[in-house]
């Protein structure tokens, strides 16, 4: 569910630059009313009403013997409820959802230039965010809604990043940096699973923990023709002491002035999402016990071949074929069709306990992106994507990752007229089409779940796919700009899902009629948008 889909109001800000120092700031506000579309009686397709705001900033001192210092930061605020109802709401079960998040981002950026090869660049900052769902459920023997479950992450960031680069000579051009960050990590979950059933404590932890990175990279021209780019890159996880060294290379060759191969590997390892490390189990005495904080770095080859040309001026076609081999993925001890590499699919927390690192999967694919750039008032884009996503979980079986909707088509462009006494202001019109194949998904075990009155997944998991997705957008704007160019407003009607193509998001099990409800994705809404700049 996209936040940003309400009419709202946008104002940017932006300060005078100082020419002799460079100086200058930007300040941009965006708010947006919750239900607008559906109190003016526009069918949007979904009863989730989403609401959202954010200030964001950007202050820059210039150039001087210090240096360049920007300040920037953005502050941001959104909710939305997912209440039942009919089956072309987002759910149609009687359950619900209420979700809400907060973010803050503050940081400072310095830039200091040593000599005519050389410089120093870093960034030190906090970022802050805070997430609540409650989730709720119709229970069938008493016929009434109740509180499912109740689910707070704040996590608070204190990070520090510095490079240093230098061109060594006109071939060798070399990157050396560190950064670290101070993870503070606030969880509580707790759920149930019937009204009548005790709340079971999932997470209740408050402390803090270390991600450690550092890294090395050189760029190193043989000719005119051959480039070579490698490094290595480390990291570090403090809790367990997960340590990892990865190699880069890359290399590429132009075969005239309009064309070039290139070829990279990679290997890459990414921590898991932070609140897995603290699923807690208790004990018979009463202790709390975390049995996945052990848990390592998945990690995964990465192997990419690409050809790019560019036959003529403002124009450019990109062809890559790529293959991604996916190692110590977090998966049960015992045998299942569960793998992290899902996560993230759904609402649902995961819960699983007491994981290893024994999972692999795959990802393998090629891409093509032909492009006009923006030149003589009109652009144009065009990417495909034909792709698989398999994994196995500790059972041995390959199956569909829960992202595999292999393949995605998008065409867009767009189109600008200079119009006025002076030609000062402009009337622009885009348009886009996206088309992407369904997601897997699990079926529901509908006989299971109307004997024990809650959902209950079929065993074989990720074995079907959800209709292809299909979406045209079409945005008609103007553009008013003052005589002194000070100040410029903007209006513009963006018609989302001008089709009002019924995409499913999700299916899932309705107690109260003992079926399955099927959760569809926006429909047809017009967005009207105002942005003032000064």
């Amino acid at each position: 569910m996209q936040a940003g889909l309400i009419t709202g109001l946008e104002a940017t800000t932006e300060g005078p630059i100082n020419k002799e120092k460079g100086s200058s700031y930007l300040v941009g506000y965006r708010y947006a009313l919750a239900g607008v579309a559906q109190a003016a009686g526009i069918d949007i397709g979904t009863t989730a009403l989403p609401s959202y705001q954010d200030l964001s900033f950007n202050v820059s001192s210039g150039n001087s013997k210090l240096g360049k210092i920007t300040l920037f930061g953005i502050l941001a605020t959104s909710s939305i409820n997912i209440e039942g109802g009919s089956s072309s709401s987002l759910y149609g079960n009687g359950s619900g959802h209420d979700l809400s998040s907060q973010i803050g981002i503050i940081g400072l950026k310095h830039f200091k230039q040593i000599n005519s090869k050389s410089y120093f660049s870093s960034n030190t900052g906090l970022n802050y965010s805070k997430s609540g769902q409650t989730d709720y459920a119709f229970d069938r023997t008493s016929d009434s809604s109740f509180t499912k479950s109740e689910n707070k992450v704040t996590k608070t960031g204190y990070y520090f990043a510095t490079s240093y680069n230098s061109k060594i000579s006109s071939k060798l051009f070399i990157k050396v940096g560190v950064q670290d960050e101070l993870i503070g990590l606030n969880l509580y979950y707790r759920t149930k699973e019937r009204i009548t059933d005790s709340w079971k404590q999932i997470w209740d932890y408050d402390s803090y923990t270390n991600l450690a990175q550092a890294y090395i990279h050189a760029k190193y021209s043989f000719n005119d023709k051959m480039t070579l780019n490698a490094g290595v890159h480390s990291q570090m996880f403090f809790l367990n002491n997960s340590l990892s060294v990865e190699p880069r290379l890359g290399l590429k060759y132009e075969i005239d002035n309009k064309s070039s191969l290139s070829l990279g590997y990679g290997l890459h390892s990414q921590m898991q999402p932070i609140n897995v490390y603290f699923l807690q189990t208790q004990l018979a005495d009463g202790s709390y016990v975390y049995n996945n904080e052990n848990l390592g770095f998945t990690k995964s080859h990465h192997f990419v071949l690409g050809y790019d040309l560019q036959p003529i001026k403002d124009w450019r076609l990109k062809a890559e074929a790529y293959y991604q081999y996916l190692y110590n993925v977090p998966v049960n001890t015992f045998s299942s069709s569960y793998s992290m590499l899902n996560t993230g699919a759904g609402f649902k927390t995961d819960l699983e306990d007491s994981l290893v690192n024994s999972g692999i999967g795959t990802n393998y694919g090629i891409e093509l992106t032909v492009e006009k750039f923006f030149s003589k008032g009109y652009y144009g884009l065009f990417t495909s994507s034909i792709y698989r996503s398999k994994y196995k979980g500790s059972d041995g079986i390959e199956r569909n990752t829960a992202f595999n909707g292999k393949s995605v088509f998008n065409i867009l462009g767009g189109k600008e007229w200079n119009v006025g006494s002076e030609k000062r202001n402009k009337i622009t019109a885009d348009i886009k089409c996206t088309k992407a194949g369904g997601r897997a998904y699990t079926p529901i075990d509908l006989e299971a779940s109307n004997t024990i009155g809650h959902e209950v997944l079929s065993t074989d998991a990720y074995s079907d796919f959800y209709a292809n997705y299909f979406r045209l957008d079409f945005k008609l704007g103007y553009t008013l700009n003052s005589r002194t160019k000070k100040l410029s407003q903007s209006f513009a009607i963006d018609l989302q899902n001008i089709t009002n193509n019924k995409n499913v998001f999700s299916q899932s099990y309705d107690d109260r009629s003992q079926s399955i409800s099927t959760t569809y994705q926006l429909g047809f809404f017009p967005n009207v948008i105002y942005k003032i700049q000064f």
